[in-house]
């Protein structure tokens, strides 16, 4: 009976951390492209179908690290408010385009193109993939958690984001 506790034991740890995703990074080296997480639940969303404010930009200086990744951080206290629940304020999927994995896969998320669901930080690739994203938002989260157990795992995307350029800092 112990003998099998402890491979049990042994089989969830390694299965855990065998499905620890990596988080989506681009050429600035910061996840979300070097832009504030936290600040997204500042900003006022406009209805669906509308275009969404744009992200606010980190600073190279006020930094914090998780899930293997560096995020960046417009202010000291936002930063302070991520590092006690990172969890919380990190998008979804590692930062990947929800819809993307909806439909099975790992492409980037776009930190502009983004929509927080049931208090939960999601990105798009595209302006056309948001609008297949929220042509049913829920149907999409539901294939997206349905499919995120079996590619979470997976490495990070290596794509650039199309049409994109960050105008946070570089150097994650």
């Amino acid at each position: 009976m112990k003998r099998f506790a402890l491979g049990a034991l042994a089989a969830m740890i390694l299965s855990t951390s065998a499905l620890a995703g990596e988080q989506y990074i681009d050429s600035t080296g910061f996840a979300v492209s070097g832009y504030d997480v936290v600040a997204y639940r500042n900003l006022a969303q406009t209805p669906v179908g509308g275009a969404q404010p744009a992200a606010v930009p980190g600073r190279a200086d006020i930094t914090a690290d998780y899930n293997g990744a560096r995020f960046a951080f417009a202010s000291a206290e936002n930063r302070d408010r991520f590092l006690a629940n990172p969890a919380y304020y990190a998008p979804q999927y590692d930062g990947h385009c929800a819809f993307g994995v909806s439909k099975g896969g790992k492409v980037p998320g776009n930190p502009n193109l983004w929509r927080i669901v049931d208090d939960k930080l999601y990105l798009n690739i595209t302006p056309v993939v948001v609008g297949f994203w929220e042509a049913d938002i829920s149907g999409n989260i539901n294939k997206a958690e349905g499919n995120w157990p079996g590619i979470e795992g997976a490495a990070a995307s290596d794509r650039v984001i199309p049409s994109f350029q960050s105008s946070a800092p570089t150097g994650g």
